[in-house]
């Protein structure tokens, strides 16, 4: 019974908040880049672009990957 009394004490803020800890790197992330100065600001947010793609499977067949970015230009 302590054992689980101090497990749930120690639990990461992030945690207790409702977050992710992906949600949580993200915010973070966020606040770091918008206290830079520049040229390291305008560094830093070239860098936050992902890419990555995506395949479909029909059939059991992989479709033609689609490459997506986030965030996304406009």
């Amino acid at each position: 019974m302590a054992s689980a009394v101090a497990s749930t004490a120690a639990a990461p803020f992030w945690r207790t908040a409702g977050m992710t800890y992906v949600a949580y790197a993200n915010v973070c992330a966020t606040m770091l880049r918008s206290c830079l100065k520049e040229p390291y600001k305008s560094d830093s947010v070239a860098r936050e672009r992902v890419h990555y793609s995506v395949s479909k499977w029909v059939d059991n067949k992989q479709e033609k990957p689609v490459l997506r970015q986030v965030p996304s230009e406009e």
